[in-house]
Protein backbone atom coordinates (compact mmCIF):
# COMPACT_ATOMS: atom_id res chain seq x y z
CA UNK A 1 0.00 0.00 0.00
CA UNK A 2 1.20 3.52 -0.84
CA UNK A 3 2.19 5.60 2.18
CA UNK A 4 -0.36 8.26 1.19
CA UNK A 5 -3.16 5.70 1.14
CA UNK A 6 -2.54 4.56 4.71
CA UNK A 7 -4.53 5.91 7.60
CA UNK A 8 -2.51 7.78 10.23
CA UNK A 9 -2.65 4.82 12.64
CA UNK A 10 -1.64 2.35 9.90
CA UNK A 11 1.31 4.58 8.99
CA UNK A 12 2.32 4.89 12.64
CA UNK A 13 2.32 1.09 12.97
CA UNK A 14 4.38 0.71 9.78
CA UNK A 15 6.97 3.19 11.07
CA UNK A 16 7.14 1.46 14.45
CA UNK A 17 7.54 -1.94 12.76
CA UNK A 18 10.42 -0.64 10.63
CA UNK A 19 8.58 -1.15 7.33
CA UNK A 20 8.97 2.54 6.49
CA UNK A 21 10.75 5.42 8.21
CA UNK A 22 9.44 8.79 9.34
CA UNK A 23 11.57 10.35 6.59
CA UNK A 24 9.92 8.07 4.00
CA UNK A 25 6.53 9.31 5.22
CA UNK A 26 7.58 12.96 5.03
CA UNK A 27 8.96 12.54 1.51
CA UNK A 28 5.79 10.77 0.36
CA UNK A 29 3.56 13.63 1.49
CA UNK A 30 5.86 16.35 0.14
CA UNK A 31 5.87 14.56 -3.22
CA UNK A 32 2.09 14.46 -3.05
CA UNK A 33 1.92 18.17 -2.23
CA UNK A 34 4.14 18.88 -5.22
CA UNK A 35 1.73 16.94 -7.44
CA UNK A 36 -1.66 18.34 -6.38
CA UNK A 37 -1.27 21.48 -4.26
CA UNK A 38 -1.32 23.86 -7.23
CA UNK A 39 -4.78 22.52 -8.09
CA UNK A 40 -6.24 22.28 -4.56
CA UNK A 41 -4.57 25.11 -2.56
CA UNK A 42 -4.95 23.34 0.79
CA UNK A 43 -1.99 25.10 2.40
CA UNK A 44 -1.11 28.67 3.27
CA UNK A 45 2.39 27.67 4.38
CA UNK A 46 4.29 24.47 3.58
CA UNK A 47 7.26 24.05 5.90
CA UNK A 48 10.61 23.60 4.16
CA UNK A 49 11.12 19.92 3.27
CA UNK A 50 14.63 19.81 4.75
CA UNK A 51 13.36 21.18 8.06
CA UNK A 52 10.64 18.53 8.15
CA UNK A 53 13.13 15.78 7.27
CA UNK A 54 15.48 16.84 10.08
CA UNK A 55 12.54 16.64 12.48
CA UNK A 56 11.59 13.23 11.08
CA UNK A 57 15.12 11.93 11.65
CA UNK A 58 15.07 13.14 15.27
CA UNK A 59 11.75 11.39 15.82
CA UNK A 60 12.94 8.22 14.06
CA UNK A 61 15.86 8.00 16.48
CA UNK A 62 13.49 8.35 19.44
CA UNK A 63 11.20 5.65 18.04
CA UNK A 64 14.13 3.29 17.61
CA UNK A 65 15.51 3.87 21.12
CA UNK A 66 12.05 3.45 22.67
CA UNK A 67 11.57 7.05 23.81
CA UNK A 68 8.55 7.54 21.53
CA UNK A 69 6.04 4.70 21.61
CA UNK A 70 2.77 6.48 20.70
CA UNK A 71 0.57 5.43 17.78
CA UNK A 72 1.25 8.54 15.68
CA UNK A 73 5.00 8.95 16.19
CA UNK A 74 6.66 9.93 12.90
CA UNK A 75 3.35 10.58 11.12
CA UNK A 76 3.08 13.90 9.17
CA UNK A 77 0.29 16.30 10.18
CA UNK A 78 -1.11 19.61 8.89
CA UNK A 79 -2.37 22.34 11.24
CA UNK A 80 -5.16 24.83 10.54
CA UNK A 81 -3.63 28.26 10.18
CA UNK A 82 -5.38 29.78 13.21
CA UNK A 83 -3.29 27.77 15.69
CA UNK A 84 -0.04 29.38 16.80
CA UNK A 85 3.19 27.61 15.84
CA UNK A 86 6.42 29.12 17.18
CA UNK A 87 8.58 30.44 14.35
CA UNK A 88 6.13 29.32 11.65
CA UNK A 89 3.84 31.87 10.01
CA UNK A 90 0.30 31.87 11.42
CA UNK A 91 -2.03 34.06 9.33
CA UNK A 92 -5.66 33.05 9.96
CA UNK A 93 -5.73 33.37 6.15
CA UNK A 94 -5.92 37.14 6.56
CA UNK A 95 -3.87 39.96 5.06
CA UNK A 96 -3.75 41.57 8.51
CA UNK A 97 -1.60 38.66 9.79
CA UNK A 98 0.22 37.91 6.52
CA UNK A 99 3.68 38.03 8.17
CA UNK A 100 2.91 37.04 11.79
CA UNK A 101 5.25 34.47 13.35
CA UNK A 102 4.20 33.54 16.91
CA UNK A 103 6.73 33.11 19.71
CA UNK A 104 4.81 30.20 21.23
CA UNK A 105 2.90 27.10 20.13
CA UNK A 106 -0.75 26.21 20.79
CA UNK A 107 -1.21 23.56 23.48
CA UNK A 108 -2.97 21.11 21.13
CA UNK A 109 -0.11 21.38 18.63
CA UNK A 110 2.48 21.00 21.41
CA UNK A 111 0.79 17.76 22.48
CA UNK A 112 1.06 16.39 18.95
CA UNK A 113 4.72 17.35 18.78
CA UNK A 114 5.41 15.61 22.10
CA UNK A 115 3.71 12.52 20.67
CA UNK A 116 6.13 12.57 17.72
CA UNK A 117 4.09 14.27 15.01
CA UNK A 118 5.92 15.92 12.12
CA UNK A 119 4.25 19.20 11.16
CA UNK A 120 4.48 19.77 7.42
CA UNK A 121 2.32 22.85 6.95
CA UNK A 122 -0.44 25.27 7.92
CA UNK A 123 -3.73 24.80 6.10
CA UNK A 124 -5.93 27.33 4.36
CA UNK A 125 -9.19 28.49 5.94
CA UNK A 126 -11.89 31.11 5.72
CA UNK A 127 -10.42 34.38 7.00
CA UNK A 128 -10.45 34.26 10.83
CA UNK A 129 -12.67 31.16 10.45
CA UNK A 130 -15.56 33.31 9.23
CA UNK A 131 -17.21 31.41 6.42
CA UNK A 132 -18.44 28.01 5.33
CA UNK A 133 -16.54 27.49 2.08
CA UNK A 134 -12.84 28.47 2.49
CA UNK A 135 -13.40 31.11 -0.20
CA UNK A 136 -12.85 34.15 2.05
CA UNK A 137 -9.13 33.40 2.48
CA UNK A 138 -6.71 36.19 1.52
CA UNK A 139 -4.48 33.46 0.05
CA UNK A 140 -7.06 32.20 -2.44
CA UNK A 141 -9.83 29.65 -2.32
CA UNK A 142 -9.28 25.98 -1.56
CA UNK A 143 -10.90 23.53 -3.98
CA UNK A 144 -12.63 20.25 -3.24
CA UNK A 145 -10.45 17.23 -4.18
CA UNK A 146 -13.56 15.34 -5.31
CA UNK A 147 -14.31 18.05 -7.87
CA UNK A 148 -12.18 21.22 -8.01
CA UNK A 149 -15.16 23.20 -9.34
CA UNK A 150 -16.75 22.83 -5.89
CA UNK A 151 -15.89 24.21 -2.46
CA UNK A 152 -14.39 22.00 0.26
CA UNK A 153 -16.59 23.60 2.94
CA UNK A 154 -15.28 25.73 5.75
CA UNK A 155 -13.80 27.16 7.71
CA UNK A 156 -11.48 24.13 8.09
CA UNK A 157 -11.67 23.47 4.36
CA UNK A 158 -7.91 23.43 3.93
CA UNK A 159 -7.46 20.75 6.60
CA UNK A 160 -10.27 18.58 5.22
CA UNK A 161 -9.14 18.97 1.60
CA UNK A 162 -5.54 18.15 2.56
CA UNK A 163 -6.65 14.91 4.23
CA UNK A 164 -8.97 13.96 1.35
CA UNK A 165 -6.30 14.76 -1.27
CA UNK A 166 -3.77 12.79 0.82
CA UNK A 167 -1.43 15.77 1.24
CA UNK A 168 -1.09 14.84 4.93
CA UNK A 169 -1.96 11.83 7.06
CA UNK A 170 -4.31 13.83 9.28
CA UNK A 171 -4.95 17.41 10.31
CA UNK A 172 -6.24 19.66 13.07
CA UNK A 173 -9.20 21.96 12.49
CA UNK A 174 -11.30 24.25 14.65
CA UNK A 175 -15.08 24.29 14.94
CA UNK A 176 -17.06 27.42 15.91
CA UNK A 177 -20.35 26.61 14.19
CA UNK A 178 -19.64 23.43 12.26
CA UNK A 179 -16.26 24.27 10.78
CA UNK A 180 -14.87 20.75 11.23
CA UNK A 181 -18.04 18.74 10.66
CA UNK A 182 -19.39 20.49 7.55
CA UNK A 183 -16.15 20.43 5.48
CA UNK A 184 -15.55 16.85 6.61
CA UNK A 185 -18.92 16.04 5.06
CA UNK A 186 -18.10 17.91 1.84
CA UNK A 187 -14.67 16.23 1.52
CA UNK A 188 -15.61 12.68 2.55
CA UNK A 189 -13.48 12.52 5.70
CA UNK A 190 -14.15 12.08 9.43
CA UNK A 191 -14.09 15.01 11.85
CA UNK A 192 -14.82 15.41 15.55
CA UNK A 193 -15.85 18.56 17.40
CA UNK A 194 -15.34 17.57 21.07
CA UNK A 195 -17.26 18.86 24.08
CA UNK A 196 -16.37 22.50 24.77
CA UNK A 197 -13.38 22.64 27.09
CA UNK A 198 -12.06 19.16 26.25
CA UNK A 199 -9.18 20.45 24.06
CA UNK A 200 -7.27 23.54 25.18
CA UNK A 201 -7.92 26.73 23.22
CA UNK A 202 -4.59 28.21 24.32
CA UNK A 203 -2.83 29.35 21.15
CA UNK A 204 -5.99 29.18 19.03
CA UNK A 205 -6.59 32.66 17.62
CA UNK A 206 -10.11 33.40 18.78
CA UNK A 207 -13.19 33.99 16.63
CA UNK A 208 -16.03 33.25 19.08
CA UNK A 209 -14.45 32.37 22.42
CA UNK A 210 -17.52 30.66 23.90
CA UNK A 211 -17.96 28.53 20.77
CA UNK A 212 -14.48 27.70 19.37
CA UNK A 213 -13.10 24.20 19.83
CA UNK A 214 -10.13 22.39 18.24
CA UNK A 215 -10.65 18.88 16.89
CA UNK A 216 -9.20 16.21 14.56
CA UNK A 217 -9.77 15.63 10.84
CA UNK A 218 -8.85 12.17 9.58
CA UNK A 219 -9.62 9.39 7.13
CA UNK A 220 -11.46 7.18 9.58
CA UNK A 221 -12.92 6.93 13.08
CA UNK A 222 -9.89 5.09 14.50
CA UNK A 223 -7.60 7.93 13.45
CA UNK A 224 -9.96 10.60 14.78
CA UNK A 225 -10.32 8.90 18.19
CA UNK A 226 -6.55 8.39 18.43
CA UNK A 227 -5.78 12.03 17.62
CA UNK A 228 -8.43 13.30 20.06
CA UNK A 229 -6.93 11.15 22.81
CA UNK A 230 -3.57 12.87 22.26
CA UNK A 231 -4.73 16.49 22.09
CA UNK A 232 -7.40 16.39 24.83
CA UNK A 233 -6.65 17.28 28.43
CA UNK A 234 -6.88 19.97 31.06
CA UNK A 235 -4.73 23.05 30.49
CA UNK A 236 -4.29 25.68 33.25
CA UNK A 237 -3.39 28.21 30.54
CA UNK A 238 -6.98 28.03 29.23
CA UNK A 239 -9.61 29.30 31.68
CA UNK A 240 -12.34 27.37 29.81
CA UNK A 241 -10.44 24.06 29.94
CA UNK A 242 -12.24 21.23 31.76
CA UNK A 243 -10.79 18.45 33.91
CA UNK A 244 -12.30 15.17 32.72
CA UNK A 245 -12.06 11.76 34.34
CA UNK A 246 -11.80 9.83 31.10
CA UNK A 247 -9.73 10.62 28.00
CA UNK A 248 -9.49 7.02 26.74
CA UNK A 249 -11.36 7.65 23.49
CA UNK A 250 -9.81 4.71 21.63
CA UNK A 251 -11.48 2.33 24.11
CA UNK A 252 -14.74 3.14 22.28
CA UNK A 253 -13.49 1.61 19.00
CA UNK A 254 -15.81 -1.37 19.24
CA UNK A 255 -18.68 -2.64 17.11
CA UNK A 256 -21.34 -2.44 19.78
CA UNK A 257 -24.52 -0.38 19.52
CA UNK A 258 -26.82 -3.00 21.02
CA UNK A 259 -29.62 -1.18 22.85
CA UNK A 260 -28.24 2.27 22.04
CA UNK A 261 -31.09 4.78 21.65
CA UNK A 262 -30.69 7.10 18.67
CA UNK A 263 -32.99 10.04 18.05
CA UNK A 264 -33.71 11.46 14.61
CA UNK A 265 -35.04 15.05 14.77
CA UNK A 266 -37.94 15.58 12.39
CA UNK A 267 -36.88 19.24 12.27
CA UNK A 268 -33.64 18.20 10.49
CA UNK A 269 -35.35 16.27 7.71
CA UNK A 270 -37.90 18.76 6.41
CA UNK A 271 -37.81 21.47 3.76
CA UNK A 272 -34.42 22.45 2.40
CA UNK A 273 -32.72 19.07 2.80
CA UNK A 274 -31.43 17.53 -0.42
CA UNK A 275 -33.23 14.19 -1.04
CA UNK A 276 -29.97 12.33 -1.72
CA UNK A 277 -28.48 13.61 1.55
CA UNK A 278 -31.65 12.60 3.40
CA UNK A 279 -31.59 9.09 1.94
CA UNK A 280 -27.90 8.56 2.77
CA UNK A 281 -28.27 9.73 6.37
CA UNK A 282 -31.38 7.62 6.96
CA UNK A 283 -29.44 4.64 5.61
CA UNK A 284 -27.00 5.16 8.49
CA UNK A 285 -29.97 4.88 10.84
CA UNK A 286 -31.02 1.64 9.12
CA UNK A 287 -27.54 0.14 9.45
CA UNK A 288 -27.29 1.02 13.15
CA UNK A 289 -30.79 -0.35 13.72
CA UNK A 290 -29.77 -3.62 12.08
CA UNK A 291 -26.80 -3.71 14.47
CA UNK A 292 -29.10 -3.48 17.49
CA UNK A 293 -29.67 0.23 18.06
CA UNK A 294 -33.13 1.60 18.77
CA UNK A 295 -33.96 4.43 16.35
CA UNK A 296 -36.84 6.82 16.90
CA UNK A 297 -38.01 10.12 15.43
CA UNK A 298 -38.70 13.08 17.72
CA UNK A 299 -39.21 16.86 17.70
CA UNK A 300 -36.13 18.77 18.83
CA UNK A 301 -37.57 22.27 18.45
CA UNK A 302 -35.94 25.71 18.35
CA UNK A 303 -33.99 24.83 15.18
CA UNK A 304 -35.22 27.95 13.38
CA UNK A 305 -33.81 30.18 16.13
CA UNK A 306 -30.33 28.66 16.17
CA UNK A 307 -28.93 30.55 13.18
CA UNK A 308 -29.91 34.09 14.30
CA UNK A 309 -28.80 33.35 17.89
CA UNK A 310 -25.47 31.95 16.69
CA UNK A 311 -24.63 34.83 14.35
CA UNK A 312 -25.51 37.45 16.97
CA UNK A 313 -23.35 35.78 19.64
CA UNK A 314 -20.46 34.80 17.36
CA UNK A 315 -20.31 38.21 15.70
CA UNK A 316 -20.44 40.00 19.07
CA UNK A 317 -17.51 37.92 20.33
CA UNK A 318 -15.64 38.41 17.05
CA UNK A 319 -15.98 42.20 17.22
CA UNK A 320 -14.33 42.06 20.64
CA UNK A 321 -11.66 39.48 19.78
CA UNK A 322 -10.54 41.16 16.55
CA UNK A 323 -10.09 44.54 18.21
CA UNK A 324 -6.47 43.59 18.97
CA UNK A 325 -5.53 43.66 15.27
CA UNK A 326 -4.72 47.35 14.91
CA UNK A 327 -1.37 47.52 13.11
CA UNK A 328 0.56 48.44 16.25
CA UNK A 329 1.93 45.22 17.74
CA UNK A 330 2.13 42.73 14.87
CA UNK A 331 0.90 41.95 11.38
CA UNK A 332 -0.06 44.31 8.59
CA UNK A 333 0.16 48.11 8.93
CA UNK A 334 -1.01 50.53 6.27
CA UNK A 335 1.84 52.33 4.51
CA UNK A 336 0.49 55.90 4.63
CA UNK A 337 -1.56 57.42 7.44
CA UNK A 338 -2.09 60.66 9.31
CA UNK A 339 -2.09 60.03 13.05
CA UNK A 340 -2.94 57.02 15.21
CA UNK A 341 -6.68 56.82 14.57
CA UNK A 342 -6.19 57.11 10.82
CA UNK A 343 -3.64 54.28 11.03
CA UNK A 344 -6.17 52.10 12.90
CA UNK A 345 -8.91 52.74 10.36
CA UNK A 346 -6.78 52.29 7.25
CA UNK A 347 -4.99 49.22 8.58
CA UNK A 348 -8.26 47.46 9.38
CA UNK A 349 -9.96 48.61 6.17
CA UNK A 350 -7.09 47.26 4.08
CA UNK A 351 -6.25 44.24 6.25
CA UNK A 352 -9.66 42.65 6.84
CA UNK A 353 -11.74 41.04 4.09
CA UNK A 354 -15.42 41.71 3.34
CA UNK A 355 -16.86 38.82 5.39
CA UNK A 356 -14.80 39.70 8.48
CA UNK A 357 -15.85 43.36 8.21
CA UNK A 358 -19.49 42.29 7.87
CA UNK A 359 -19.35 40.26 11.08
CA UNK A 360 -17.40 42.89 13.02
CA UNK A 361 -20.02 45.51 12.10
CA UNK A 362 -22.86 43.17 13.03
CA UNK A 363 -21.18 42.34 16.34
CA UNK A 364 -20.49 45.97 17.18
CA UNK A 365 -24.11 46.82 16.38
CA UNK A 366 -25.68 44.16 18.61
CA UNK A 367 -23.39 45.17 21.49
CA UNK A 368 -24.07 48.88 21.12
CA UNK A 369 -26.13 50.92 23.57
CA UNK A 370 -29.83 50.58 22.82
CA UNK A 371 -29.49 47.28 20.94
CA UNK A 372 -27.68 45.11 23.52
CA UNK A 373 -30.92 44.05 25.24
CA UNK A 374 -32.88 43.69 22.01
CA UNK A 375 -30.37 41.42 20.27
CA UNK A 376 -27.43 40.15 22.32
CA UNK A 377 -29.28 39.33 25.55
CA UNK A 378 -32.12 37.69 23.59
CA UNK A 379 -29.57 35.59 21.72
CA UNK A 380 -28.05 34.45 25.03
CA UNK A 381 -31.51 33.49 26.33
CA UNK A 382 -32.17 31.57 23.11
CA UNK A 383 -28.83 29.79 23.54
CA UNK A 384 -29.95 28.66 27.00
CA UNK A 385 -33.27 27.39 25.60
CA UNK A 386 -31.46 25.43 22.88
CA UNK A 387 -29.31 23.77 25.55
CA UNK A 388 -32.47 22.89 27.48
CA UNK A 389 -33.99 21.33 24.35
CA UNK A 390 -30.91 19.12 23.92
CA UNK A 391 -30.94 18.23 27.63
CA UNK A 392 -34.54 17.03 27.25
CA UNK A 393 -33.59 14.98 24.18
CA UNK A 394 -30.67 13.32 25.96
CA UNK A 395 -32.93 12.23 28.80
CA UNK A 396 -34.44 9.87 26.23
CA UNK A 397 -31.67 9.25 23.69
CA UNK A 398 -27.97 8.33 23.79
CA UNK A 399 -27.30 10.41 20.71
CA UNK A 400 -28.89 12.30 17.85
CA UNK A 401 -28.39 11.45 14.17
CA UNK A 402 -28.82 13.94 11.36
CA UNK A 403 -27.16 15.48 8.31
CA UNK A 404 -24.04 17.64 8.60
CA UNK A 405 -25.23 19.98 5.84
CA UNK A 406 -28.43 20.38 3.78
CA UNK A 407 -26.63 19.66 0.49
CA UNK A 408 -23.35 18.33 -0.82
CA UNK A 409 -20.59 20.82 -1.68
CA UNK A 410 -21.84 23.79 -3.73
CA UNK A 411 -19.91 25.17 -6.67
CA UNK A 412 -17.25 27.80 -6.11
CA UNK A 413 -18.76 31.30 -6.05
CA UNK A 414 -22.34 30.24 -5.37
CA UNK A 415 -22.25 30.80 -1.59
CA UNK A 416 -20.34 34.09 -1.58
CA UNK A 417 -22.91 35.57 -3.95
CA UNK A 418 -25.54 35.21 -1.20
CA UNK A 419 -24.08 35.39 2.35
CA UNK A 420 -27.48 34.75 3.98
CA UNK A 421 -27.81 31.49 2.06
CA UNK A 422 -24.30 30.54 3.22
CA UNK A 423 -25.32 31.21 6.84
CA UNK A 424 -28.42 29.01 6.43
CA UNK A 425 -26.14 26.16 5.34
CA UNK A 426 -24.96 25.91 8.97
CA UNK A 427 -28.43 25.01 10.25
CA UNK A 428 -27.55 21.45 11.37
CA UNK A 429 -24.23 22.22 13.03
CA UNK A 430 -24.39 25.50 14.95
CA UNK A 431 -26.72 24.29 17.73
CA UNK A 432 -24.00 21.86 18.84
CA UNK A 433 -21.62 24.76 19.50
CA UNK A 434 -24.27 26.88 21.21
CA UNK A 435 -24.91 24.00 23.62
CA UNK A 436 -21.21 23.04 24.00
CA UNK A 437 -21.92 19.47 22.86
CA UNK A 438 -19.70 16.96 21.03
CA UNK A 439 -20.46 16.18 17.41
CA UNK A 440 -18.81 14.24 14.64
CA UNK A 441 -19.20 13.66 10.93
CA UNK A 442 -18.66 10.30 9.28
CA UNK A 443 -18.83 9.71 5.48
CA UNK A 444 -22.00 7.86 4.49
CA UNK A 445 -22.40 8.07 0.73
CA UNK A 446 -21.82 9.74 -2.63
CA UNK A 447 -24.45 11.76 -4.48
CA UNK A 448 -25.32 11.61 -8.19
CA UNK A 449 -22.72 14.34 -8.91
CA UNK A 450 -19.98 12.22 -7.37
CA UNK A 451 -19.69 14.36 -4.21
CA UNK A 452 -19.45 12.95 -0.66
CA UNK A 453 -22.25 12.98 1.90
CA UNK A 454 -21.61 13.01 5.65
CA UNK A 455 -23.83 12.00 8.56
CA UNK A 456 -23.59 13.92 11.83
CA UNK A 457 -23.76 12.29 15.25
CA UNK A 458 -24.47 14.57 18.24
CA UNK A 459 -23.93 13.48 21.84
CA UNK A 460 -24.46 14.81 25.33
CA UNK A 461 -21.60 16.65 27.05
CA UNK A 462 -18.52 14.46 27.61
CA UNK A 463 -20.05 11.49 25.77
CA UNK A 464 -17.77 11.42 22.72
CA UNK A 465 -17.20 7.69 23.30
CA UNK A 466 -20.82 6.89 22.39
CA UNK A 467 -20.43 8.80 19.13
CA UNK A 468 -17.16 7.05 18.36
CA UNK A 469 -18.71 3.65 19.05
CA UNK A 470 -21.69 4.30 16.76
CA UNK A 471 -19.55 5.85 14.01
CA UNK A 472 -17.06 2.97 14.18
CA UNK A 473 -19.87 0.42 13.99
CA UNK A 474 -21.30 2.08 10.89
CA UNK A 475 -17.87 2.58 9.32
CA UNK A 476 -17.11 -1.13 9.54
CA UNK A 477 -19.94 -1.78 7.07
CA UNK A 478 -18.31 0.25 4.29
CA UNK A 479 -14.89 0.91 2.77
CA UNK A 480 -13.12 4.27 2.76
CA UNK A 481 -13.72 6.07 -0.51
CA UNK A 482 -11.08 8.45 -1.80
CA UNK A 483 -11.45 10.95 -4.65
CA UNK A 484 -10.27 9.76 -8.05
CA UNK A 485 -7.37 12.23 -7.94
CA UNK A 486 -5.98 10.41 -4.90
CA UNK A 487 -5.60 7.33 -7.08
CA UNK A 488 -4.66 8.90 -10.39
CA UNK A 489 -3.20 12.35 -9.69
CA UNK A 490 -4.54 15.55 -11.24
CA UNK A 491 -4.90 16.04 -14.98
Amino acid sequence: MKINHMTAVELGKAIKAGKVTAADAVNAFYDRIGLVEQDINSYVTVIDRETALRKAEEIQAKIENGTLTGPLAGVPVAIKDNMCTAGVRTTCSSKILYNFEPTYTATAVEKLERAGAVIIGKTNMDEFAMGSTTETSYFGETKNPWNPAHVPGGSSGGSCAAVAAEECAYALGSDTGGSIRQPSSFCGVTGIKPTYGTVSRYGLIAYGSSLDQIGPVAKDVTDAATILEIIAGYDPKDSTSVKRKDYDFTAALTEDVEGMKIGIPRDYFGEGLNPEVKEAVLQVANVLEEKGAVVEEFDLGLVEYAIPAYYVIASAEASSNLERFDGVKYGYRTETYNGLHDMYKKTRSEGFGAEVKRRIMLGSFVLSSGYYDAYYLRALRTKALIKQAFDAAFEKFDMILGPAAPTTAPKLGESLADPIQMYLGDIYTISVNLAGLPGMTVPCGIDSKGLPIGAQLIGNCFEEKKLIRAAYTFERTRTYQRPAMAEEGVD
